[in-house]
Order: C-alpha cells, then structure tokens, then sequence
C-alpha cells in the first residue's frame, strides 16, 4: 500500500485540474495515489479522470459525490483513505516536485510517531515566494493554533495528518443548504491531543481563484450560518483568552442572526456571555452586510 494519499476536492475545476496531475506525475517519489473527490461536477472532470486513469502515470481513485462543499468532500475523503497519511491539495493548487518526497522522509525521520498528528510545511505562490511568514528555525512541533496565536506566523499552512488520528474525531457537520463549515476546526480539536513536527519545506504551490473561498469569505459567511456558528462554538471551547472568547461570541451572535435561528447563540455555549455580548455581535452582524452588500 503506499504511504500518502493526496486527495483533492473538485467542482467544476476540469479546466485547473491538469496542473495539479502534472505536478503529480513529477513528483521525485511515488509513494502516493491521488484521490479526486467530485463534489457534482458538470464539467466534464469524470471523464478527463477516467483518461488519467487509463494513461496510468500514478495511481488515481475518483469519488463522485452530490454538492455539498468543500467541508463534505473532506468527509467523504476521510471515509475512503486507508493509507498512514493524507493531505489536501485544492483544485486550483499543485505540488513543487520534491514535495511528495520531502513529506516521506521528514516523517520517516520520526522515531516514535505516536505523539505527532502529522506535518505542517509551507504554501508558497507560482513565484516560489512564502504564503504568509516562515515557522520560526527554534520550533519543531506544535500545533497550527499555537503558530497563529502564539508565534505570530502568517499565512496559510500546509497540514499533512495522521489517517488513524483524523478518523479519531468528527465528521465536519453537513447542515442542509449549506457549503461551508471552516475546515481549521479539526486541526484545532487535533491540536487538543497531538503535536504536528513543523518543517520549513515547501509542500504546495497555490493560486487563489476570484471564485474561491479565500476570495468571497464574507458572502460564504452569510450563506453558511450555522457552519459558522459550529465552528464558533468549537473555538470558544477551547480559547482561553478573554479576547479570543468576545470575538468568538460575536461571530457567534452574528451567524445565529444570519441563521434565522437567536437560539443557536446560546446553546453549548455560557448563556450569560451570549447575552452580555449580544449587541456587540449584533453590530458584527450589520458590518458584515455592509461587506457584501451587492
């Protein structure tokens, strides 16, 4: 069995989609199969799969699923995965060459794995420039919260996880209607339990699309409510400064007035705090109209 699956989440992408198998199929090791989630593609990515398939450069497993969003195709791609690791790598992204090969031997260097969740490495763009900032040389393990909170680092992060310890915790939550739950939470609910090694190599080239979710957050924001709201609650579990609690019960309020549904700020969650910071989100909640308004 190899070692890594790489699996990637794809809507109507057949146009980006042979970079990333090109990127694959450079890679300096083949340690690896790639996994293509169809969320409902129309576009043809089953049948430009299917030729893939038969070309066979590398391995490849295709999945169709009915659309649902990013968060349920790393669902049904956890279900699938059967190899030691896996990683994500989006539609619109691909891999430096060395990539594949860099993950393996960092984790192989590892003596007593059972600690670590798996890998961060870097994002960079087609220019080679870092995504963000570097991890800082004097850290090798952590988590990606600890980075963002307490190291300051910028940027997004490439995460390689432990199949075993990622199948250890829940399922994103699939509400009907919706296309979002933000996708650090189960980094966050890992970061409770296990460190991840941290590593300076380079795992993912990235392009940001005009119509990815990096671009239209705000909109995605008001369309995903109670996605968002989960993700609130799973972040106040677990914050522990006051400042990081205020901002999570304001988007929290926020989302719940998007949702149509006030109770949702108050369930799971400190009631007294919910109300005491009501109007604050409430204000949260006008501003983020304002962001998208047309």
């Amino acid at each position: 069995m190899k070692k890594l699956t790489i699996f990637t989440p794809t809507y109507n992408r057949a146009n980006l989609l042979p970079r990333i198998y090109k990127s694959l199929c450079r890679q300096t090791s083949q340690d690896f199969l790639w996994l293509v989630i169809d969320d409902g593609s129309s576009d043809g990515t089953e049948h430009l799969i299917q030729k893939w398939q038969s070309e066979n450069e590398i391995e490849i497993h295709y999945h169709y699923k009915k659309n649902g969003g990013m968060h349920t195709g790393h669902n049904a791609a956890y279900e699938l995965i059967e190899t030691e690791l896996n990683v994500c790598i989006d539609s619109d992204d691909y891999m430096p060459e060395d990539a594949v090969e860099k993950i393996l031997t960092t984790w192989d260097k590892v003596e007593d794995k059972t600690e670590y969740a798996g890998i961060i490495g870097l994002d960079a763009n087609q220019d080679g420039e870092i995504i963000g900032t570097a991890i800082p040389s004097n850290l090798l393990k952590g988590t990606l919260h600890e980075l963002y909170l307490e190291h300051k680092v910028t940027g997004d992060k490439k995460v390689i996880l432990r199949t075993d310890i990622v199948k250890k915790y829940p399922a994103y939550p699939e509400y009907e209607n919706e296309k979002l739950v933000p996708l650090g939470i189960l980094y966050l609910m890992i970061g409770q339990d296990y460190d991840l090694l941290y590593s300076n190599d380079i795992f993912c080239i990235v392009e940001y699309q005009p119509d990815g979710s990096s671009n239209s957050i705000f909109k995605q924001y008001r369309q995903s409510p109670r996605g968002f709201a989960y993700s609130r609650k799973i972040q106040i579990k677990y914050s522990n400064k006051l400042t990081d609690q205020f901002k999570n019960y304001m988007h929290l309020i926020s989302s719940s007035i998007f949702a149509g549904d006030l109770s949702l700020a108050f369930k799971g969650v400190n009631p007294v705090k919910s109300l005491a910071i009501y109007p604050f989100g409430l204000l949260m909640n006008l501003y983020i109209k304002s962001k998208i308004k047309g």
